[in-house]
């Protein structure tokens, strides 16, 4: 199982990075849309629409995205640009307010249509700051994906290693405090190499602050636990749907859902803030 769960990491890793630097602006939001689509299908699995209603929901988070691609691409119109802000504002919101405040009182949406307007909202902004994040330069966006990943790599081993105190038991009993910590501990590190090594791409609101080392930190650590949210609301539905992983396109990482939950919460915030 860790072999194959290793070898898959390395192949997606490989093609993301290829995209990533060598792929035209538009080829990559194409590529983008190639990676949201089937957490579409996922999530409209796991808030159990049927395969006709799935397969509509697929083409509706397909369409909302090709609404936007002009706009991301450097056509906008004028007022696009803050219509792409309040899009990001209303995601950033949903999961610094909504989601702790769902998680908190254990309920998710029962009535489908809210539960797929919900996958909108972490979807939609997804795609866009994958693209508008890209656009800003593919370093950028590997920096801010690299938390992320620092982040639940920190976790997994800090949490098995040390880990003694749940975080969320009945949402998903494996995460705990100790691995919050190590979370934590760990995107520290990263902020000062961040601070010290690729200061020229810190965001130009915070420069302007002067908040320097402690702003990266501080920064760094909101979407660390934006991306644990993230996590821990995709557990949940995962746990009301009765199933371990979102699908199982990924040998050995489940679904593309369970690939990305962190960065859903993590990249429109962060989108949020490179275009203030």
């Amino acid at each position: 199982m860790l072999k194959t769960r290793v070898i898959t990491a390395l192949v997606l890793l490989f093609l993301f990075l290829a995209a990533l630097f060598w792929l035209s602006p538009r080829a990559w939001a194409g590529f983008a849309g190639v990676l949201l689509l089937p957490a579409a299908w996922e999530w409209a699995k796991l808030i159990k629409l049927g395969r006709i209603g799935c397969g509509l929901y697929v083409v509706l988070v397909a369409a909302a995205c090709a609404s936007l691609s002009g706009c991301a691409q450097g056509n906008a119109l004028p007022g696009d640009s803050g219509a792409h802000i309040a899009l990001y504002l209303v995601a950033s919101l949903f999961w610094m307010i909504v989601v702790p405040l769902w998680l908190w009182r254990a309920w998710l949406p029962r009535a489908r249509w809210l539960a797929a307007l919900t996958g909108l909202v972490v979807l939609v902004p997804t795609w866009l700051a994958l693209v508008e994040l890209r656009d800003l330069g593919p370093p950028l966006l590997l920096l801010l994906m690299s938390v992320a990943w620092i982040s639940d790599t920190a976790a997994y081993f800090a949490g098995r290693r040390f880990g003694r105190h749940k975080l969320a038991p009945s949402i998903s009993p494996g995460k705990t405090w100790e691995g919050v910590g190590g979370a934590m501990l760990a995107v520290s590190a990263y902020a000062a190499l961040w601070s010290y090594a690729w200061q020229p791409y810190f965001p130009q609101l915070l420069k302007s602050m002067r908040f320097g080392a402690f702003g990266a930190l501080l920064f760094l650590w909101l979407l660390t636990a934006l991306g644990i949210y993230g996590d821990l609301f995709e557990s949940a539905l995962k746990r009301r749907a009765g199933v371990k992983d979102s699908g199982a396109l990924l040998p050995g990482h489940g679904g593309v859902l369970d690939r990305i939950d962190a960065l859903t919460a993590v990249l429109p915030f962060a989108a949020l803030v490179y275009l203030l």
